[in-house]
């Protein structure tokens, strides 16, 4: 484990401009004004955004390997890695259906679409087309095997997450079972840990430029004026979304000992970071670090942050079902009970066999009304034009999830430092528990020590 000595001398605090979340957050003004007053110039801005997420993802293989494979080799019992598994995909399994069933509660409660009365026969079926394509491809058997990389290191140059994590789990394994003559590999590899974490905080110095061209690309694409006759089914959204998190993630908190209004002020950086780029992904490896700072094991954070990106998509199944649900609505087509259970069914399996494909969200529910046909798949031209402004909920509700499974887990498998995470919720991280800040600069280091 990597700590800080206690004779260390104590962390300066920074002045509030030098903090990532204010800059980020002046960036994400900037691109929103350049974008509704110059949307032609926005628009070009969009390679900032873009080589932004390239450069995160060129890091996301390397720390979730060493993360996982040093987390791994260090654990006496083996067998706590197939129970934290285990626990981890029940609590996926819960609450990605507990999202669905939210979504689907309050879209018949609301009812976004009532009154749109559109006529199936105006939807521009090939706007859509693309995604129903994708979404055709995709299927269990299919993401299964996908798994599975052709060879050990094509994993690290495809970027597969779950491939990555497939061989990481396995290489872990094997050093565990080697024992003590590997043990100059994993100082190895503990060592390179130190190296890539401190990429990472090069690569953040990057997010506010990343996220001033994201954000001006979406509102000088789609300009804030393309939202407002779709505006009930994103305020809509939004506020399922809150519901979701301040009501039932927050509940989990309070029965697992911590707020979860604190968890998200302890995340404000990578939120808005997410809020910027539309992507979750962007903040991943932030997200590994500040778990683990916050108490929760690394060998836990190794295996649910990752797994978590792929099967643990509260706010993907919450937009899913009441996206459907809003379609069916605007075209007049009534849903029996047992048509929305089907809708739902399905969704749970769909959004598990589309995970890890770019643009999932729109993906999952292309498959999702695909084989559910009372409602065209062509209806999906209904909220094409509105999907950008919607991905940013989905992503937000989506990373706040994966940081409340990590520390349920972590607690389940008693490997939560509960001190250390109080201490971080309550913006006096432990120092004995710190690891590099993704967000300090190379003026910020730590003095660094090994157990």
């Amino acid at each position: 484990m990597i700590s800080v000595p206690s004779e260390a001398a104590p962390v300066v605090r920074r002045p509030f401009y030098r903090h990532l979340y204010f800059q980020v957050l002046i960036a994400i003004a900037l691109g929103a004004l350049i974008g509704h007053f110059w949307p032609t110039f926005g628009e070009s801005l969009k390679p900032l955004g873009d080589g932004f997420i390239k450069l995160v993802k060129m890091v996301i293989a390397p720390v979730i390997f060493l993360t996982i494979v040093t987390g791994i080799a260090g654990m006496r019992d083996l067998g706590s890695v197939g129970r934290v598994a285990a626990k981890a995909f029940a609590y996926f399994l819960v609450f990605s259906t507990l999202a669905l069933i939210v979504g689907l509660v309050i879209a018949n409660l609301v009812r976004p679409g009532h009154g749109l009365n559109i006529d199936p026969a105006t939807l521009n079926a090939g706007a859509v087309e693309q995604y129903a394509a994708a979404a055709h491809d995709s299927t269990i058997v299919g993401f299964l095997m996908g798994v599975i990389p052709d060879t050990l290191v094509s994993a690290f140059s495809t970027g597969n997450i779950l491939q990555v994590l497939f061989v990481s789990i396995l290489f872990g394994l094997a050093l565990a079972l080697v024992g003590e003559r590997a043990q100059p590999v994993v100082d190895l590899f503990e060592t390179l840990s130190l190296a890539v974490f401190k990429l990472v905080a090069i690569v953040m110095k990057a997010a506010p430029i990343g996220a001033f061209g994201a954000f001006a690309f979406t509102i000088g694409a789609y300009g804030i004026a393309s939202i407002a006759n779709l505006a009930a089914l994103i305020v809509t959204f939004y506020v399922t979304a809150i519901i979701f998190v301040v009501g039932v993630l927050g509940l989990v908190g309070v029965a697992n000992g911590f707020n979860i209004l604190k968890l998200i002020r302890y995340l404000k950086e990578e939120l808005l970071l997410v809020l910027g780029t539309s992507s979750s992904e962007a903040a991943l490896p932030s997200l590994i670090s500040k778990m683990e700072r916050a108490g929760a094991a690394k060998s836990v954070v190794g295996l649910v942050v990752p797994t978590g990106y792929s099967f643990n998509l509260d706010g993907t199944n919450i937009y899913m079902t009441m996206a459907a649900l809003f379609i069916a609505q605007a075209l007049n087509i009534e849903l029996t009970i047992w048509q929305q259970i089907t809708l739902l069914l399905v969704a749970m399996l769909s959004s598990k066999g589309a995970a890890g494909i770019t643009g999932a969200g729109f993906i999952t529910l292309a498959a999702t009304l695909s084989v559910v046909p009372d409602v065209p798949v062509a209806g999906m031209a209904l909220i094409l034009g509105i999907d950008r402004f919607m991905s940013e909920c989905r992503a937000l509700t989506n990373f706040i999830g994966n940081a409340v499974a990590t520390i349920v887990v972590a607690r389940w498998e008693n490997a939560l430092d509960r001190d250390a995470l109080k201490a971080a919720l309550d913006g006096n991280p432990s120092p004995v528990a710190a690891l590099p800040d993704p967000a300090a600069g190379p003026g910020d280091d730590l003095v660094l020590a090994k157990d």
